[in-house]
């Protein structure tokens, strides 16, 4: 079993960056990949970025036009997502997920250990 602790989220304005941070425990020696996910009210669950835990590949949405970061500190087991240049449609609670069979896929489904998530909120 692996859990999952998301932080950094909180009340941003448009234009600001955000750091998130994914603090990982219990058998992390079988993790694999990582993974961030956004989800807004009546909407699925939306890929944002992934990384393997070796840090050497990751896979980023489309959308994010090169606004998002994702990072590892393997010796802390803490996965980051940097966003840069919020907007308001970056308000959403965002998850951290992790797979310990699979490489990074942008599929929900394919991660079984998911943390609570961190709300992010842009507004002026």
């Amino acid at each position: 079993q692996v859990q999952l602790v998301e932080s950094g989220g909180g009340l941003v304005r448009p234009g600001d960056s955000l750091r998130l941070s994914c603090a990982a425990s219990g058998r992390t020696s079988t993790i694999s990949a990582l993974g961030w996910f956004r989800q807004t009210p009546g909407k699925e669950r939306e890929f944002v970025a992934a990384i393997t835990w070796n840090g050497g590949n990751s896979m980023y949405a489309d959308s994010e036009n090169g606004r998002v970061t994702i990072s590892l500190d393997n010796a802390k087991n803490t996965g980051f997502l940097q966003i840069h240049r919020l907007t308001s449609e970056d308000t959403a609670l965002y998850y951290c997920a992790v797979t310990t069979t699979l490489t990074i896929q942008p599929e929900p489904a394919t991660y079984p250990y998911w943390g609570q998530g961190t709300q992010v909120t842009v507004s002026s």
